[in-house]
Protein backbone atom coordinates (compact mmCIF):
# COMPACT_ATOMS: atom_id res chain seq x y z
CA UNK A 1 0.00 0.00 0.00
CA UNK A 2 1.29 3.48 -0.78
CA UNK A 3 1.99 6.18 1.78
CA UNK A 4 -1.32 7.95 1.19
CA UNK A 5 -3.94 7.29 3.79
CA UNK A 6 -7.35 6.16 2.54
CA UNK A 7 -9.91 8.95 2.99
CA UNK A 8 -12.35 8.26 5.79
CA UNK A 9 -15.85 9.69 5.85
CA UNK A 10 -15.53 10.95 9.42
CA UNK A 11 -12.43 12.97 8.55
CA UNK A 12 -14.01 14.87 5.67
CA UNK A 13 -15.41 18.40 5.89
CA UNK A 14 -17.69 17.79 2.91
CA UNK A 15 -19.73 15.03 4.54
CA UNK A 16 -21.17 16.90 7.55
CA UNK A 17 -21.89 19.89 5.29
CA UNK A 18 -23.74 17.61 2.87
CA UNK A 19 -25.74 15.99 5.68
CA UNK A 20 -26.65 19.32 7.28
CA UNK A 21 -27.81 20.75 3.95
CA UNK A 22 -29.93 17.65 3.27
CA UNK A 23 -31.44 17.61 6.77
CA UNK A 24 -32.18 21.34 6.90
CA UNK A 25 -33.85 21.16 3.51
CA UNK A 26 -35.90 18.24 4.83
CA UNK A 27 -37.05 20.35 7.79
CA UNK A 28 -38.28 23.01 5.36
CA UNK A 29 -40.20 20.50 3.24
CA UNK A 30 -43.45 20.30 5.28
CA UNK A 31 -43.52 24.07 5.79
CA UNK A 32 -43.10 24.68 2.08
CA UNK A 33 -45.62 22.02 1.08
CA UNK A 34 -48.23 24.25 2.73
CA UNK A 35 -47.21 26.94 0.21
CA UNK A 36 -47.01 24.45 -2.68
CA UNK A 37 -43.37 25.29 -3.43
CA UNK A 38 -40.06 23.46 -3.21
CA UNK A 39 -36.99 24.64 -1.33
CA UNK A 40 -35.22 25.92 -4.49
CA UNK A 41 -38.42 27.75 -5.47
CA UNK A 42 -38.53 29.25 -1.96
CA UNK A 43 -34.98 30.58 -2.45
CA UNK A 44 -36.03 32.25 -5.72
CA UNK A 45 -39.08 33.76 -4.07
CA UNK A 46 -37.03 35.12 -1.15
CA UNK A 47 -34.70 36.87 -3.60
CA UNK A 48 -37.68 38.37 -5.43
CA UNK A 49 -39.44 39.44 -2.22
CA UNK A 50 -36.28 41.30 -1.34
CA UNK A 51 -35.61 42.87 -4.76
CA UNK A 52 -39.04 42.86 -6.53
CA UNK A 53 -37.63 42.66 -10.07
CA UNK A 54 -34.45 40.95 -11.27
CA UNK A 55 -33.07 39.40 -14.41
CA UNK A 56 -32.60 35.65 -14.65
CA UNK A 57 -28.83 36.16 -14.46
CA UNK A 58 -29.11 38.32 -11.32
CA UNK A 59 -31.20 35.67 -9.58
CA UNK A 60 -28.70 33.02 -10.63
CA UNK A 61 -25.79 35.04 -9.24
CA UNK A 62 -27.51 35.58 -5.90
CA UNK A 63 -28.34 31.87 -5.58
CA UNK A 64 -25.12 30.52 -7.13
CA UNK A 65 -27.14 28.78 -9.86
CA UNK A 66 -26.60 28.71 -13.62
CA UNK A 67 -29.36 29.60 -16.07
CA UNK A 68 -29.87 25.95 -16.99
CA UNK A 69 -30.83 25.23 -13.39
CA UNK A 70 -32.77 28.41 -12.68
CA UNK A 71 -34.91 28.47 -15.84
CA UNK A 72 -36.98 25.34 -14.98
CA UNK A 73 -37.55 26.74 -11.46
CA UNK A 74 -38.81 30.00 -12.92
CA UNK A 75 -41.08 28.24 -15.40
CA UNK A 76 -42.70 26.26 -12.57
CA UNK A 77 -43.16 29.42 -10.47
CA UNK A 78 -44.70 31.14 -13.48
CA UNK A 79 -47.06 28.19 -14.01
CA UNK A 80 -48.20 28.67 -10.38
CA UNK A 81 -48.82 32.38 -11.16
CA UNK A 82 -46.24 33.59 -8.59
CA UNK A 83 -43.97 35.34 -11.09
CA UNK A 84 -43.96 36.80 -14.59
CA UNK A 85 -41.06 36.36 -17.03
CA UNK A 86 -40.69 39.14 -19.55
CA UNK A 87 -38.02 39.87 -22.15
CA UNK A 88 -36.54 43.36 -22.01
CA UNK A 89 -37.51 45.46 -25.03
CA UNK A 90 -34.04 46.99 -25.38
CA UNK A 91 -32.32 43.56 -25.24
CA UNK A 92 -34.47 40.51 -25.87
CA UNK A 93 -31.71 38.19 -24.62
CA UNK A 94 -32.36 39.51 -21.10
CA UNK A 95 -35.36 38.11 -19.24
CA UNK A 96 -36.70 40.03 -16.25
CA UNK A 97 -38.59 38.32 -13.47
CA UNK A 98 -41.13 40.08 -11.31
CA UNK A 99 -43.68 39.04 -8.72
CA UNK A 100 -47.38 38.77 -9.43
CA UNK A 101 -49.98 39.78 -6.86
CA UNK A 102 -50.25 36.09 -6.00
CA UNK A 103 -46.49 35.92 -5.49
CA UNK A 104 -46.61 38.90 -3.17
CA UNK A 105 -49.46 37.31 -1.18
CA UNK A 106 -47.36 34.17 -0.79
CA UNK A 107 -44.83 36.29 1.09
CA UNK A 108 -47.33 36.83 3.92
CA UNK A 109 -47.65 33.08 4.40
CA UNK A 110 -43.89 32.55 4.14
CA UNK A 111 -43.14 35.10 6.88
CA UNK A 112 -43.89 32.43 9.50
CA UNK A 113 -41.29 29.99 8.18
CA UNK A 114 -38.12 31.49 9.73
CA UNK A 115 -39.68 31.52 13.21
CA UNK A 116 -40.88 27.93 12.83
CA UNK A 117 -37.39 26.88 11.72
CA UNK A 118 -35.79 28.70 14.65
CA UNK A 119 -38.15 26.89 17.03
CA UNK A 120 -37.37 23.55 15.40
CA UNK A 121 -33.58 24.01 15.51
CA UNK A 122 -33.57 25.49 19.02
CA UNK A 123 -30.30 27.38 18.51
CA UNK A 124 -29.36 30.52 20.39
CA UNK A 125 -28.93 33.73 18.43
CA UNK A 126 -25.20 33.51 19.20
CA UNK A 127 -25.05 29.96 17.79
CA UNK A 128 -26.81 31.09 14.63
CA UNK A 129 -24.48 34.07 14.15
CA UNK A 130 -21.37 31.95 14.75
CA UNK A 131 -22.55 29.34 12.23
CA UNK A 132 -23.33 31.99 9.62
CA UNK A 133 -19.90 33.60 10.14
CA UNK A 134 -18.07 30.28 9.82
CA UNK A 135 -20.04 29.30 6.71
CA UNK A 136 -19.56 32.76 5.15
CA UNK A 137 -15.82 32.57 5.82
CA UNK A 138 -15.63 29.17 4.11
CA UNK A 139 -17.73 30.36 1.16
CA UNK A 140 -15.50 33.44 0.76
CA UNK A 141 -12.43 31.20 0.63
CA UNK A 142 -14.06 28.96 -1.97
CA UNK A 143 -15.10 31.93 -4.13
CA UNK A 144 -11.60 33.45 -4.08
CA UNK A 145 -10.16 30.44 -5.89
Amino acid sequence: MDQHKTPQLGNQLCFPLYVIAKEITGLYRPLLEELDITYPQYLVMMVLWEHQRLTVNQIGEKLFLDSGTITPLLKRLEAKSYIVRQRKIEDERVVEISLTDEGERLQDKACLIPEKMNDRLDLSETDVQELKQAISKLLDKINKK
